[in-house]
């Protein structure tokens, strides 16, 4: 542009026009996050706000977004891993520190969480928590009821792992997460097992109780059972909490005669934190901590988790989270229950390895 220094105020004109949202038209914002997990107009929001513009991208499994950030140059500014992917990234060199003098939002956050999570994250130098859940087990009501009576175990894993219970529901449709590293710990925990064990031999004890149920799962995909619980194609699920409780409202929104009901089982669940982190290599950071601002704001994040059926960690929030939701045990449990729920667990390498074998041929019908 060339500026017409003879006119009065052209520079203040001129420095206006850089600083508004037209201007910053060209600036670009790239996220990667999980499928289904934001706010129908949350990205409207920021880029009508900031004037940059946000693409926006989803995929549905930790390991997915890890092996694009262990190649590395994905182009992204802001991802979302799950806490244990977190902490390897971190010791991988992929994350980059945040400033936190750019996130003043960041006093909404719950301590309590928050030191929860320097679990994974010492001092949560690279992330924010940007929803938590837990994994447990939706059903089709009247589909389990008539297949199992009235006495069905739908409050334990027995649902899903007892092979004499589940096969009577293959006909229905069972499914399970694309992730083997959730599923283990939850197996663990039915067999008798630690939940958060890192030895080679309890993991294979979990894989012979898995593999004596593997004739009766249909398929593994982590968003496809969203729409199949909904539309009454399954009857079971092993899913993320905020997924099956999405499946129930939109079966509630067809009014299709279908309930859906998310379990945590009586034995336990796995806890985790989804955080928002920023690349290495990100193309524009100052861009990605405006965006991880803009979602620390109370009402932004209470859209979301109104949205998605995702507990979040900002407690300013929940004076604008609906009423059925902030008092759902399935979404925000209540402290007996959190007894009951343990931490995700970072594998070594060599774990990792014999945990994705196990998974690559347990879907193959190995």
């Amino acid at each position: 542009m060339k500026l017409n220094n003879s006119r009065p105020g052209a520079l203040l004109l001129v420095a206006a026009a850089l600083a508004s949202p037209v201007a910053l038209a060209d600036e670009t914002l790239n996220v990667y996050n999980w499928s289904d997990y934001i706010a129908e107009d949350t990205v409207a929001k920021f880029e009508e706000e900031t004037g940059i513009k946000v693409n926006y991208d989803v995929y549905d499994s930790n390991e997915v977004l890890e092996a694009k950030l262990l190649t590395g140059n994905t182009g992204y500014d802001i991802v979302v891993p799950t806490s244990d992917y977190l902490e390897r990234g971190i010791a991988a060199g992929v994350f980059q520190k945040l400033d936190k003098n750019k996130l003043a939002n960041l006093a909404n956050l719950d301590p309590e969480l928050m030191a929860r999570m320097t679990r994974f994250d010492p001092d949560n130098a690279y992330s924010v928590i940007y929803m938590w859940g837990t994994n447990g087990l939706g059903y089709n009501a009247e589909m389990i009821s008539e297949r199992l009576g009235e006495d069905a175990p739908v409050d334990s894993w027995r649902l899903l792992l007892d092979p004499k219970v589940v096969s009577k529901l293959a006909d229905c449709g069972v499914a399970m997460l694309d992730s083997g590293v959730e599923l283990i710990s939850s197996t663990l925990n039915y067999i008798g097992l630690d939940p958060e064990s890192t030895s080679a031999a309890d993991m294979e004890e979990g894989f012979e109780a898995l593999r004596s149920i593997r004739p009766y799962i249909r398929y593994f995909h982590s968003s496809q059972i969203i729409n199949d619980l909904a539309n009454g194609e399954i009857c079971l699920a092993f899913g993320y909490s905020g997924d099956i409780l999405q499946a129930a409202d939109r079966a509630a929104e067809a009014d299709n005669g279908i309930q859906i009901e998310y379990v945590i089982p009586k034995e336990g669940a796995q806890l985790w934190f989804d955080l928002m982190a920023i690349p290495a290599d990100a193309p524009n950071p100052d861009a990605a901590h405006k965006f991880i601002d803009f979602i620390m704001r109370p009402e932004i994040t209470a859209d979301i988790t109104n949205y998605v059926a995702y507990a979040n960690a900002n407690l300013a929030s929940r004076q604008f989270v609906d009423e059925e939701i902030l008092n759902s045990p399935a979404i925000f449990p209540d402290p007996e229950t959190k007894q009951r729920l343990w931490n995700v667990v970072t594998y070594d390498a060599e774990l990792t390895r014999l945990l994705t074998r196990f998974w690559i041929d347990y879907k193959t019908g190995g």
